[in-house]
Formats: structure tokens, sequence, C-alpha cells
């Protein structure tokens, strides 16, 4: 493939390696460093003049330093004369913080109500829009993203933006691992997942059900009520990502409560910090799969339960197609072979 360079940053580098596997490419060369007082430093080692750049970075491990060293990475492309850079982001860093809301956390409520300032979610950032600016700024042309946390998040940005999804993926592996799939409930462990769940059911062509939950504060939830019946069936899970389990192992028990035979999770994005690991070694799944958006080795080394859906595929042919100006709806809903 001519004219293309693709880089990696240091959140992600196996999944870089595989897209570039895939492409039949070479990896770009690129040294990432830190100076004594933590600033990151970027030198790209090799020629980008009038090349189509592609820079993979996931907003994982240490967010905050991986997202500046994709900036750096952007701007200095962009300085060095290259036609186009395109930042590939499988998991987009700060998307949960993607509006004001009505409710805060508690402890800062407690306070405000003291002062009589407790309307003082009206002064969250919304710092998804901030991310955004970010990137733009910095000189990305393109964005490749999979599973947005919300998708109006595309609209944040000037700039072209391309949302992945990994239903495609889902499906083909929930067909090829659970022999009972025809027997299966789709369930969205949250109200705003239910678009999710019903275009998985609706592919399958089985029933769904969600969780309507009530927060307290960020990462606890309060209150739980299953819509749906689930009893004597496999419960499927389906979620854009699980940072500290908390929401995904309630509903479990939930559904266990209410008759699930078997009860799986499908995550596109598996943070799993905090007690996440632990709590799934505690809750009843049969599996909880995750993409591999985010790098799974550390988790499915210490939780047996933690399957890995591979989607380089998806990210290598969204870029080959973006290198040759060829439509990317394909991936929307097949998986390329």
């Amino acid at each position: 493939m001519p004219n293309i360079k693709v880089f990696s940053g240091s959140s992600h580098v196996d999944l870089a390696q595989r897209i570039v596997d895939r492409l039949g490419i070479d990896l770009g060369k690129v040294v990432t460093k830190k100076f004594s007082n933590l600033e990151t430093c970027v030198e790209i080692g090799e020629s980008v003049r009038g090349e189509d750049v592609y820079i993979v970075q996931s907003g994982s491990g240490e967010i905050n330093d991986n997202l500046m060293e994709l900036l750096i990475m952007i701007n200095a492309c962009k300085i060095a004369s290259a036609s186009r850079v395109t930042a590939v982001i499988p998991c987009f860093p700060y998307a949960r913080q993607d509006k004001k809301d009505k409710s805060g956390d508690e402890k800062l409520a407690q306070l405000m109500k003291k002062s009589n300032e407790w309307k003082f979610r009206s002064r969250a950032p919304i710092s998804a829009k901030l991310v955004a600016n970010m990137l733009s700024v910095a000189g990305a042309d393109h964005i490749i993203t999979m599973d947005l946390h919300a998708s109006q998040i595309q609209g944040f940005f000037d700039i072209p933006v391309d949302n992945l999804y990994a239903e495609p993926a889902v499906l083909k592996w929930i067909k090829e691992n659970i022999s009972e799939w025809r027997n299966s409930i789709i369930v969205s462990p949250d109200a705003g997942g239910a678009k999710r769940v019903t275009s998985i059911a609706d592919r399958l062509n089985v029933e769904f059900a969600l969780i309507h939950k009530e927060r307290k504060k960020a990462n606890e939830v309060a209150s739980m009520v299953l819509v749906g019946d689930v009893k004597d069936r496999v419960a499927i899970l389906v979620d854009d990502m699980a940072d500290t389990c908390g929401t995904t192992c309630h509903a479990a028990e939930k559904l266990m409560e209410a008759g699930a035979t078997k009860i799986y999770a499908i995550l596109t994005h598996g943070i799993f910090s905090g007690p996440a690991i632990s709590r799934i070694n505690n809750a009843c799944f049969e599996a909880v799969v995750v993409t591999n958006t985010i790098p799974q080795d550390g988790h499915m080394k210490d939780c047996p339960k933690i399957q890995c859906i591979d989607v380089s595929m998806m990210f290598a042919e969204a870029v080959r197609r973006t290198h040759n100006g060829e439509s990317v709806s394909y991936l929307f809903s097949n998986v390329p072979y």
C-alpha cells in the first residue's frame, strides 16, 4: 500500500501490530519517551511528507498521558507535512463526560446544599467536547473509533468521524460460542443501551429485556428494576463498556433471581478498573466477553471468565477503505474475513 504510514502510540502496540499485519505493511518508526519531569517527548523516525498517516492510540491505562502523546504525535506528523492525519482511537477517552447531568456526586451535593448551591451540576464540564477540540486543534483530519458511549459525540467534531460497531463481531461470537443462543434473551443493564440491545435482538430474532437503574453517585448503583421475562432462558448482557463492573454484576444477580439459566456479559470496552476483576470472579457469569480495543492480556490472566474478541481486522479494513476512498458502511453490519 503506497503512501500510507501507520504509527502506534504506547497504549496498545499489540492492536497496531495486528492492524499492520493485516494490511501487509510495517509499523512506522516512532520513539516515545518521558523527560525526568514527566513531559512527553515524541520523535517520528521516518519521513511522512505527503503520506496518509494513521496513528493508533486507545484511551486506556494512563489515559491523560496517552491522550497527550496522541496529540503530540498528530501535531508532529502535521508539521512534518503529512497530507492527512487520521487518529485511530479504539476506545474514546472521556466519552462518559458528554453532557451536563441533572444529578451529580452525593458528597458534592451535601456541600452545595449548605451554601444553597444545590444546582451545582450546571457547572459540570463536557470533557468529551474538549477532547474533540484538542484533537482538531492538534491537526487530526479524520477520526476512526468504535462504539462511542454516546453516538452524538460525533457531532462534537467538525472533521469526519467513523464510529465502527462491535455488533457484527459480537453476533458472530454469540452464534459460534453459545449453543443455545436461539433460546436466549438480550439484556441491557441500563436504559441508555436499549437501542444497542434491540438491534442485536432483531438480528438474532430473539427477545430483549432491560434493567432500569438509579444512581446515587458515579460508579455506584442504588436500585434496579428488570423489565422483561428471562425465566428459563440464557441471558446475554450487552453494554458498550465496563469500568468497575458494579452495574454489570448487579444486573447478573437480578437476572439470576429472575430465573435465567446462564448469564453471559458482552462488553465492547473492558476497562476493568478498581474492584472489577474480583467482582467478576465472584459473580455468576459463564463468560465475560470483551474486545481488544483495550489491552486485555493482564485481565485474562487474573480472571479466567474473561474472553476476548479480536476487532483488529475491522480497524484494518476501515484504514484500508479510508486510504483507498471506499465506503466504510459495509463494516457496520459485516465482519471482514
